[in-house]
């Protein structure tokens, strides 16, 4: 047979299917991802091995603050008292607006705090859990351990519903840049530009240490809940302020600390019916307490802190005569 040349026609189409395939290959290669850095890159599924877990809180109590009792007052649509916007105190277990709507699972009525070797113990008295006897909101626990009003830990809980200790929906966020609190901490400031808690250490037990911070429902009392993190968490401080916190999802968030810093107080509003501001706004859904000292005697001026009970003077008497009240200020005692 004898060998055929290859016609122009046919070796042109030849010549575009190679440089079509080439061109093919060329692209293929160019779009083949990279590797993308460790850390945009999705870490393996791991199991999350807890070795300790807290125990029941302590006999002993290291301080206490009451609040007050929204509920009192709730079928008339204001707060009976506790709320100063300009000292970062709220009172706002209601929803905005109409405030016709309160939330006892969020309204505090008393905090007491706690410690042992290991763990800083928190315990919040709300009104009540909600229908199922669960906690829906959030309840955290703020930490300022070099008593400048300044907040530097927060560890909050959200949605608690069991009375087993769990860190799940457990988180604990830092404020590594020092802004929460704007220029006056504590005090309202205008529109703060800050980030709040903006580092998060410890989230759900993944972290540098899976056991840092748990919650529960109390055991004992089916109003309460409790939150426990080490001492280890906040650099083992033995001097601190502790203030409790309860809020809705969408409003509790760690980047709005604090929250008189990111609200003026006309959009903030007031749940107290004789100022101007009232009702409440866009700041709803919230309560706290007043801070309470651990570790230190207190002298009363410390950003945040709880009222100190007057002491009684030297040379009063030590009892009044009957019903009359504690001779306080001036040794002289009174009838109710």
């Amino acid at each position: 047979m004898k060998n055929r040349a290859l016609s122009p026609r046919v070796l042109t189409v030849s010549v575009a299917i190679l440089f079509t395939i080439l061109a093919c290959n060329v692209g293929s290669q160019a779009s083949t991802p990279t590797t993308l850095p460790p850390s945009t890159m999705a870490s393996p599924t791991t199991s999350i091995v807890h070795v300790l877990y807290p125990i029941d809180l302590p006999a002993d109590r290291t301080n206490h603050a009451g609040d007050q009792d929204s509920s009192t007052t709730a079928p008339r649509h204001f707060a009976p008292g506790g709320d100063r916007f300009s000292a970062d105190l709220f009172e706002r277990p209601f929803n905005a607006d109409t405030m016709d709507v309160y939330f006892p699972y969020l309204d505090i009525q008393d905090a007491t705090t706690y410690a042992d070797d290991v763990w800083i113990y928190m315990n919040i008295v709300l009104k009540s859990p909600d229908k199922e006897s669960h906690f829906p909101g959030e309840y955290a626990v703020e930490v300022d351990t070099n008593l400048d009003g300044r907040g530097d830990w927060l560890v909050v809980a959200s949605a608690l519903t069991s009375t087993q200790w769990t860190t799940d929906g457990v988180q604990a966020w830092q404020d590594t840049d020092h802004d929460v609190g704007g220029k006056n901490p504590i005090f309202a400031d205008n529109q703060s530009t800050g980030d709040g808690y903006e580092t998060l250490v410890f989230d759900q037990g993944k972290g540098n240490d899976p056991d840092a911070a748990w919650a529960r429902i109390s055991p004992k009392d089916a109003n309460s809940v409790q939150i426990a993190f080490k001492k280890s968490l906040i650099g083992n401080s033995a001097r601190y302020l502790l203030g409790a916190w309860t809020g809705s999802p969408d409003q509790m968030k760690p980047s709005l600390f604090d929250f008189n810093d990111h609200f003026t107080t006309e959009q903030a509003g007031s749940p107290l019916p004789d100022l101007i501001t009232y009702p409440i706004k866009e700041l709803s859904e919230l309560d706290n307490t007043c801070r309470m000292s651990v570790g230190f005697e207190p002298k009363g001026t410390e950003p945040g802190i709880c009222p100190i009970p007057p002491q009684k003077p030297v040379g009063c008497p030590n009892t009044c005569p009957g019903t009359s009240q504690y001779p306080y200020p001036d040794c002289r005692c009174y009838v109710p």
